[in-house]
């Protein structure tokens, strides 16, 4: 005759293994989701977190509204283009792989100074950063960072701000394409309108460009690959973390620096420390410390509206951009880019508002 301890243990422990086994299985499919963090910026240098957190006390600890917190983003955002748009073509200091060196370096100093004076890298403690993470996550995400700049910065030596502007709305096409390719994502009737959205505008503002430059399309086509692999290894590698952009800079920005001090003799060489002294400090600092201040403006920008207010608030922005390039730089903007960039806009909005799927 059995024994029905021995019975009632052997049933419970398959149901715990067949529990295990359940949330293991949904665990994997969490894994798999990619989605494009809503409060990215794309900007330099604006490192996406891997899950932004749902919420976060920053803005209502410092009693900040949408209202205020929005208009300083844009401003920023747009401060840091048109400024190293600025160096790059009216000073005449084209050296984009030192300047985003410099700013990395430059963050990676400003973030230690603020986990010591500030609790704005309080996220920093909720983060476990082990020797094995460092090396299979922000290490291979970190390279991928530094190409994204690198090349998004190098096209504004050939591209004016705003057909590179145009061009960006790509990535969430080049994110969609990487997942399908590699399986982590099913494609749907809905994506694909999203995709044929986006690369039919994307194509008509290409099309519309009057000085169209091929060397510094597939720079910028390369800077978007960058940019959109280095966002699905964020969701792949870094799914079980909340960094927000400020704690993510913190991390990524001297692992970045690191990279490009290596690459920087092979491509640029000595000639910006030769041009440093025509350039003048106060650029210098001032550059990066605006493109630093638009990180600290993203960890407030996380927690002061919903997905569709940022969404909305990151196209503003581009407008804005593009405009401003049109009467700062004089750029040329024919009918047929706003009609294409329109039609870009409807389905990066989409792809946003639909969290990617």
């Amino acid at each position: 005759m059995p024994n029905r301890n021995s019975v009632s243990i052997s049933s419970i422990s398959s149901m715990s293994s067949s529990k295990h086994d359940q949330e293991k299985q949904a665990e994997e499919q969490e894994m798999l989701q990619v989605k494009l963090p809503s409060s990215s910026s794309m900007d330099l240098p604006s490192p996406v977190s891997a899950q932004p957190p749902k919420a976060t006390p920053t803005a209502a600890k410092y009693k900040l509204s949408s209202a205020v917190v929005i208009p300083i983003w844009i401003a920023l955002s747009s401060a840091v283009i048109i400024y190293n748009n600025y160096l790059y073509n009216t000073l005449n200091f084209k050296f984009p792989v030192f300047l985003v060196t410099w700013h990395l370096g430059f963050a990676a100093i400003g973030t230690r100074i603020l986990q010591r004076t500030t609790n704005l890298l309080d996220g920093v403690k909720d983060v476990h950063m082990t020797k094995e993470m460092f090396v299979r996550s922000i290490l291979p995400i970190g390279l991928l960072f530094s190409g994204s700049l690198i090349f998004s910065n190098t096209a504004y030596l050939y591209l004016s701000v705003s057909y590179i502007q145009m061009l960006k709305a790509f990535v969430p096409v080049a994110i969609l394409l990487i997942s399908w390719t590699f399986r982590i994502q099913e494609p749907n009737k809905k994506l694909g309108i999203i995709v044929v959205m986006i690369s039919t505008g994307v194509a008509l503002a290409s099309q519309g460009e009057m000085r169209f430059n091929m060397i510094g399309f597939l720079v910028q086509a390369a800077g978007v690959a960058f940019e959109a692999s280095r966002l699905v290894m964020i969701q792949i590698l870094l799914h079980n973390l909340k960094m927000d952009p400020l704690v993510s800079l913190h991390y990524y920005a001297p692992v970045c620096a690191i990279i490009n001090l290596f690459f920087l003799p092979f491509t640029e060489g000595l000639a910006p420390f030769y041009e440093l002294q025509k350039l003048g400090i106060f650029v210098l600092i001032s550059n990066a410390s605006v493109a630093f201040l638009l990180n600290v403006a993203a960890v407030f920008l996380v927690g002061v509206g919903s997905g569709l207010i940022l969404t909305l608030a990151g196209v503003f922005k581009d407008i804005l951009l593009i405009t401003g390039s049109v009467i700062i730089f004089g750029s040329e903007i024919t009918p047929l880019q706003v009609f294409g960039y329109s039609i870009a806009l409807g389905g990066l909005v989409l792809f946003k508002t639909s969290g990617g799927k």
